[in-house]
């Protein structure tokens, strides 16, 4: 068996040195942890001579049996450069996170996700700000109840209660600015779109002449610009950036600079008006009346279903959908008042997790994975989830669907308790400091729902130690 010649095909199958980051020999496998796995031909190396099996889970492991994977390991680590048994179990579990995340990403990686990527990217910088109002608002409600408006016309809090205000008033412009600019159409003119849904007793289309009302064509209404909400902003932001292109490419260059904003404007309002925002507005209704079926109607049902479904939706990159959904919930002028009922329940998939995170720990005797839920747990405890998902649960498979599952007991108490989150941005842990005051044991009890449902199913269904051998290794 000429080994150099199989290390040499070996390297060619894996998309060459430049996409090998470390590889390492155990007992009976050849373990290459790869750039971008995309390059790798799995078939070829199937193919190889010597080769008794290929698994392909976060590194490619190649089974070339006792003795024989030495000898290759030996002339595959001369080839590449790199030290024999330098391998991806020296990394770190975020490291580890963020390239089995990618992989995922690649697999995942439609239309439908890019476009929902595309619709986060106008929220996520947003956020701060949504954080912040929403948190005003919810203390100073709590404020005001408890103290029966003691600080009411005090100028310090009017001022803080203000720009609680003025995040919820003018989001809509704010979304109708990163929608033009997310499409490539000028952030200002998006900015105008979205003003449209921001209602203002000044706004000449709401004044009276004569007496009389500015009604609408087809409908014969007046305009109701709080109707088609965030989405109505957010479609008409998106369309303004087409129109403005449209516009720019049959516009004499000469005129470019003032007509092309004028007649986008001009065309676009009018669109946005007579069209968009009916649309924005049956939407927004759709979405509710959804939302209020799952959350009153199906009850912890409907509670169960959503966190246990809310990870898989990560898993494939559809959970971005959700991102303007929370951001008119949390709206004080919505029609949940602010209170988002939906968040808690999502939040509790971050419980099952851990709970899986512990059984693994307490059940496996792997080294690596006992490092790897180690590294996770006290992340996840805080809401971070990321590392414990793409790094332990997702990969190994079982333990993923267990916490899912498990996840649902959160979301069961979650619906019976009525939580609720005057803001948004945080989970797990930190989710206390969100929550509707007074709610925060209640929260803490339903996570420890959470905690205790990923936990016992993963333990007694959901460790799979020939699995955790394929990914991790074996002791050494």
């Amino acid at each position: 068996m000429d080994y150099q010649k199989i290390a040499k095909e070996v390297l060619l199958a894996v998309g060459g040195k430049e996409n090998v980051s470390a590889n390492a020999a155990c007992m009976t496998r050849l373990r290459i942890s790869v750039v971008d796995p995309g390059k790798a031909d799995i078939a070829a190396l199937k193919k190889t001579e010597g080769v008794l099996g290929v698994v392909d889970s976060g590194t490619i492991q190649l089974v070339f049996g006792p003795g024989t994977v030495n000898k290759v390991g030996e002339e595959f680590s001369l080839l590449t450069g790199l030290a024999l048994g330098a391998e991806q179990a020296d990394q770190d579990v975020g490291t580890i996170a963020q390239e089995n995340k990618a992989a995922n990403k690649a697999k995942h990686n439609g239309p439908v996700q890019n476009f929902l990527k595309r619709i986060a990217n106008i929220f996520v910088p947003l956020l701060p700000g949504i954080i912040a109002a929403g948190l005003i608002n919810g203390v100073c409600n709590v404020i005001n109840v408890s103290t029966q408006g003691a600080l009411s016309g005090q100028w310090w809090y009017e001022c803080i209660r203000t720009m609680g205000w003025a995040l919820f008033a003018y989001l809509p412009l704010l979304v109708g600015m990163n929608a033009a600019k997310e499409f490539r159409g000028s952030a200002v003119l998006g900015a105008i779109a979205g003003a449209m849904s921001i209602s203002s007793a000044a706004m000449p289309l709401l004044s009276k002449f004569h007496d009389a009302d500015v009604l609408l064509p087809l409908t014969g209404k007046v305009f109701n610009p709080g109707a088609g909400g965030l989405l109505a902003a957010l479609i008409a932001g998106i369309f303004f950036a087409y129109l403005e292109r449209w516009v720019r490419k049959w516009m004499p260059t000469i005129l470019d600079t003032f007509l092309t904003p004028l007649v986008t404007v001009i065309v676009g309002s009018l669109i946005a008006l007579i069209v968009l925002q009916p649309i924005g507005a049956f939407l927004t209704s759709g979405i509710f009346t959804a939302l209020d079926f799952i959350y009153t109607s199906l009850g912890v049902v409907g509670g169960y279903i959503l966190s246990a479904g809310f990870l898989p939706l990560v898993a494939v990159g559809l959970h971005q959908a959700l991102t303007p959904i929370h951001a008119m919930l949390n709206d004080p002028a919505g029609a949940t008042h602010g209170i988002n009922y939906l968040l808690p329940i999502l939040m509790m998939a971050g419980g099952g997790q851990v709970g899986a995170g512990f059984a693994l720990f307490l059940k496996t005797k792997n080294k690596k994975l006992k490092r790897l839920t180690r590294d996770s747990l006290p992340v996840g405890i805080l809401g971070i989830g990321e590392p414990m998902m793409y790094a332990v649960t997702l990969p190994l498979g079982k333990p993923f669907v267990t916490a899912c599952l498990g996840a649902g007991v959160g979301g069961i108490l979650a619906s019976l308790f009525k939580l609720g989150t005057v803001s948004q941005g945080v989970s797990g842990l930190f989710g206390l400091l969100i929550v509707i005051p007074g709610q925060q044991l209640q929260y803490a009890i339903a996570m420890l729902g959470a905690y205790a449902g990923g936990f016992l199913l993963t333990y007694f269904f959901g460790v799979d130690h020939n699995r955790i051998e394929e990914v991790y290794g074996k002791n050494e």
